[in-house]
């Protein structure tokens, strides 16, 4: 059985002033500045195969952002292995599943979490058929109507390599934000998981180096600013 996330992943609400959180700001600041002067409000955050923290750092970006008094959604939309109810305490009785389904309106599904300026659009029900979920029309609409209501929407995808929700979901969105973990992840298999996500046509806009060692710190908190255009950046962090 998966082990169940908690909210102690928060480290940018529960240690705001800690180098990690600073990484996360300055992380936030790198996405806002790939974005040059287009509007990126709903990004994606995977990564290629599990257990590289993209949920955690998915709820850490929100929480930045949060933190500038945007108002944020975070969409769990990996509904195989649901687990930012966990993170943010919140209830999943009915979410992005549900909604997906016709089973529940989208006002019903999100919920307050505890941090302020941040909602949560659940995963709800585990179903049968995640990726059939995600190809209908009323996905398309959910993430038409969220750009209307919230500043920023980030939206926790499943890992690209085991499944197809990452690169559908990718279809509807501005960014997509890659997270790899610098002890475990294959490059070779991290290479192939960004061009498949690139078929998307949506720009990978960072990569984000997870669970850096402590004696590459300085590293961890260096920036590579691309040329205009290029649509990509390098952040490390140890998260």
């Amino acid at each position: 059985m998966p082990k169940k996330m908690n909210r102690t992943h928060l480290i940018t609400h529960l240690l705001p002033q800690s180098p990690v959180s600073e990484a996360y700001r300055l992380l936030r600041t790198n996405i806002d500045f790939a974005s040059f002067n287009q509007t990126r409000k709903v990004l994606v955050v995977t990564s290629t195969v599990k257990g590289e923290g993209k949920t955690s750092t998915c709820a850490n970006i929100a929480i930045v952002y949060a933190q500038t008094n945007k108002k944020v959604l975070v969409i769990d939309a990996d509904m195989r292995n649901p687990q930012c109810q966990y993170v943010f305490s919140a209830s999943n009785l009915s979410g992005l599943s549900n909604y997906l389904a016709r089973e529940s309106n989208l006002e019903a599904c999100i919920v307050k979490t505890h941090l302020p300026n941040i909602h949560l659009l659940p995963a709800g029900s585990i179903p049968p058929n995640p990726a059939e979920l995600l190809t209908s029309e009323y996905f398309e609409a959910l993430i038409s109507a969220v750009r209307a209501l919230y500043d920023m929407v980030i939206i926790d995808t499943p890992p690209v390599l085991p499944v197809a929700d990452a690169v559908i979901i990718s279809q509807q969105v501005d960014g997509v934000l890659f997270v790899l973990d610098s002890q475990t992840t294959n490059r070779f298999l991290a290479e192939r998981a960004m061009n498949i996500v690139r078929k998307s046509q949506t720009p990978i806009l960072g990569v984000i180096l997870n669970r850096l060692p402590k004696r590459d710190e300085r590293y961890a908190y260096d920036s590579y600013y691309p040329g205009p255009g290029s649509g990509s950046i390098k952040s490390g962090n140890e998260v």
